[in-house]
């Protein structure tokens, strides 16, 4: 039905499929790589997908999964919880020095891992991108200047950075509240690791791209600068940026578990954190004490595992280097012999 024959609300709402139409298209050819996969990177997506998935059920369910709370210590009838007390019927991943139950830690702490790691990969990009996108765009001193700052801060070692950060931050955020004052403080430190990484990407995808045909050529047509970068730029240097982020996001629970060893992370009366569930059982395995420690070190290899095989399958899929095209079998006549034989195709 054309659009003249159509009654004003019919036209409308036309209209309105539409621009949502134009809207997601981007996104599903972005996503099509990942629906055509095939051989490995399919299962190596799949297994990273299910492991990832395991903990964000823990993280958005905690209180329906958990069976106490990460910090309780009391049952229903005022009893306190044994002391190091191993696996039971009643404690399943038994109990740690402080008497609380350490398979609610395991279900806590996925929600403050995965807390701390979105709210440490977004405010990167959300910084990093936008830098990288303007100074490889327009050059001059203000890239010499970000190139100088950012360069300065890839010269620390990550966790050192991370620990200075979050030494300063410390007690900065308490108008959050006493239980996302530590997330947020551990994510900042987080973030302030990762910025230079998306920025170097963008900024060297950019000065590339900056010089193609049809960047002059939208250049030529009079189109703004910051129509350029949306329009023309930032689609052909954004695709690298998925794949840096899933990454980061493995390595910024290490860099979490690492500020909780130390004492520098979420604290233990703000939240369930592993790192400080490891650093408090180091004393119990000499002991034969064994489970306080092996269940959050299992939560946090799985959690990272599945994060990076996520990561990596991404790499595999989008990049158009390393994805294998598909080949579809044809049949080809030989004219000569009258045979047909068959041959493989992209």
């Amino acid at each position: 039905m054309t659009s003249e024959f159509m009654t004003p609300t019919a036209a409308t709402a036309e209209t309105t499929r539409g621009v949502r139409r134009g809207r997601f298209a981007g996104l599903r050819r972005a996503l099509a790589p990942v629906g055509e996969a095939r051989g490995l990177p399919k299962w190596v997506l799949y297994i990273g997908g299910v492991l990832v998935l395991v903990f964000v059920v823990f993280a958005i369910f905690a209180p329906w999964i958990s069976p106490y709370r990460f910090d309780q210590y009391l049952d229903s009838h005022g009893h306190r919880f044994p002391k190091s007390g191993p696996p039971s019927s009643v404690h399943w991943f038994g109990t740690n020095i402080m008497s609380t139950d350490v398979f609610s830690h395991i279900v806590y702490g996925s929600r403050t891992a995965l807390e701390v790691i979105v709210i440490a990969v977004v405010i990167s990009m959300l910084v990093g991108v936008p830098l990288g996108l303007f100074s490889g765009y327009y050059g001059g001193p203000l890239d010499r200047l970000l190139v100088l700052v950012m360069d300065a801060m890839f010269a620390f070692p990550s966790l050192l950075l991370a620990i200075l950060v979050a030494f300063l931050l410390r007690g900065k955020f308490g108008f959050l509240g006493a239980s996302f004052s530590g997330i947020m403080s551990a994510a900042i430190s987080i973030t302030v690791v990762y910025i230079p990484q998306y920025f170097r990407v963008i900024r060297n995808s950019v000065i590339s791209v900056r010089e193609e045909p049809y960047v002059e050529a939208a250049r030529v047509l009079g189109a703004k600068p910051r129509t350029v970068i949306g329009r023309y730029v930032f689609g052909n240097v954004v695709q690298n940026v998925p794949v840096i982020g899933t990454l980061n996001a493995a390595d910024a629970l290490l860099t979490l578990a690492g500020l909780g060893f130390l004492g520098y992370g979420v604290q233990p009366t703000e939240a369930a954190e592993w790192g400080y569930d490891l650093q408090r059982a180091l004393g119990e395995a000499s002991g034969g004490i064994w489970w306080t420690s092996v269940y959050p070190g299992l939560a946090i290899v799985l959690l990272v595992t599945g994060l990076t095989l996520v990561g990596e399958s991404l790499n595999d899929l989008l990049n158009p280097v390393l994805r294998r095209p598909q080949l579809l079998p044809v049949n080809i006549v030989d004219d000569v012999e009258g045979e047909v034989t068959s041959a493989d195709t992209h």
